[in-house]
């Protein structure tokens, strides 16, 4: 009866990761039995008996541990601590980026046979000065810089990077074919293929951000170029079989670069796709708070990345401006007085009713939750201007902003600002509840801050 309470007793148990926890009991010979549970699909799923120290531990090894092959690839090319150390969207993401890395690098090769052709590689009339000087025109890169805060759009210039990078290569392709113009071609091609390093390097930074979940980024970054040069192996050896067929026949080579780019745009759509923001930009504020003042529901970041347009959106819209200076919008004390009336809140909003465009003063204290309600509110204007329901306290605004003059413009912000005191703290819960992250935010904000006292009977801020 002891040996079977022994059994039925756990002893102890382990886990791997986020997996389920395993009991380990004590068999009748003092021998440690674990239990038989459904395990990683790495991973063994046997039963397996410890034994006491001095005694034969049999042959059977622990169902947790992977088979040396198969734990040598994980810890090559996957993060420690996959998938629960890593955002949920990395595998699908990094499978259709590894289909797009080799399309484009059998795109590539046939960029660099046309090149090479260009400058005279195979004809004996080139002259080695002139491919010198043509391979050194080729070669100048890394002098252009993108000033752009890419943090904001990174899907979106992620894959605006890609798609010039096959325009690049489409003009060093096309370069043979007119002489007279291949220098010029083969240099803008070089110009646009340095602002694919500068985007695509920093998108990359982006989403690997993103991804890391143990402040592993450094890990889940060499795993990334881990797969990246077995990827890019693959495609040289199959760009070592793929140009003796092609060369001599022009039209085939077009055709293989043609079906390559294709495979190459799609995936990297798929690849986009399948990421998942839990960060807020205007982009997705925007489509969160439409939803909301039109059903009452916030989105979760899965559905609202799905409807995320990727295609636009690379260039910050001129309809919203946060971090603006406050010279810009104020030029006497009334117009500043009628900015700061009507609310405490650390930042002041101008609405331009005839371009419905918001510009927003930041105050010194403004934090993530400040600037979010900033832009919840400035984007809550446009939408007095757009069609499709909303709330019934801003129907009647927009009403009234149909029908009134349009320099009461300050008038609609001090209402607006009483509507969003009720408004917001239920719309931000829900962002919380939904899954966002709203301690941060990847709204584009400038670096103008400032100071100003509110009315007389305020406290200054």
């Amino acid at each position: 009866m002891a040996d079977d309470a022994g059994l039925q007793t756990a002893l102890c148990s382990e886990q791997f990761g986020s997996g389920e926890a395993r009991g380990c009991r004590v068999a009748a010979d003092g021998s440690l039995q674990w239990e038989v549970r459904g395990w990683r699909w790495w991973g063994l799923s046997r039963a397996f008996t410890v034994k006491p120290e001095g005694r034969d531990a049999g042959e059977v090894g622990a169902p947790g541990a992977a088979s040396p092959p198969v734990s040598g690839l994980q810890a090559v090319f996957l993060p420690q601590g996959f998938p629960d150390s890593v955002s949920p969207d990395y595998l699908p993401y990094q499978l259709w980026d590894s289909v797009q890395a080799f399309a484009s690098s059998l795109s590539g090769s046939l960029a660099t046979q046309a090149v090479l052709l260009g400058i005279g590689v195979g004809n004996a009339k080139a002259t080695v000065s002139a491919a010198t000087a043509t391979w050194l025109v080729k070669g100048e890169r890394d002098l252009w810089s993108l000033t752009s805060k890419l943090d904001c759009n990174a899907k979106q210039w992620r894959l605006f990077a890609d798609i010039l990078n096959d325009v690049a290569m489409f003009l060093e392709i096309m370069a043979p074919v007119y002489p007279i113009c291949f220098t010029m071609t083969v240099s803008t091609s070089n110009l646009a293929k340095c602002i694919v390093s500068v985007a695509g390097g920093a998108t990359r930074a982006a989403l690997t951000v993103h991804q890391a979940r143990r402040n592993n980024m450094a890990d889940v970054s060499a795993k990334d170029s881990s797969q990246e040069t077995l990827v890019n192996l693959a495609g040289l050896l199959v760009s070592l079989l793929m140009l003796p067929l092609v060369s001599g026949f022009p039209g085939f080579s077009f055709g293989c670069f043609f079906f390559l780019t294709a495979l190459h745009i799609y995936a990297n759509y798929r690849a986009v796709r399948a990421l998942v923001m839990e960060t807020l930009n205007e982009g997705r504020l925007r489509l969160v708070l439409k939803h909301y003042l039109q059903r009452g529901e916030v989105l979760d970041p899965t559905t609202a990345n799905r409807m995320e347009p990727l295609w636009t959106g690379f260039w910050p819209t001129p309809s919203l401006s946060l971090g603006v200076p406050l010279h810009r919008l104020v030029s006497s004390v009334s117009e500043l007085q009628q900015l700061v009336e009507g609310h405490q809140e650390p930042y002041l909003l101008c609405w331009d009713q005839s371009q419905n465009q918001v510009q927003v003063v930041l105050n010194q204290k403004a934090d993530p939750k400040t600037v979010l309600r900033a832009a919840t509110h400035g984007l809550m204007l446009g939408a007095l201007q757009g069609d499709g329901p909303l709330p019934a306290e801003l129907k009647e605004l927009r009403n009234r902003v149909r029908a009134g003059p349009k320099k009461e413009s300050w008038v609609i912000v001090k209402e607006t600002h009483q509507v969003l005191d009720m408004l917001f703290p239920k719309f931000l819960k829900g962002l919380q509840d939904a899954g966002w992250k709203t301690e941060k935010h990847q709204l584009e904000v400038d670096e103008w801050r400032a100071t100003w006292l509110l009315s007389p009977e305020k406290k200054v801020l």
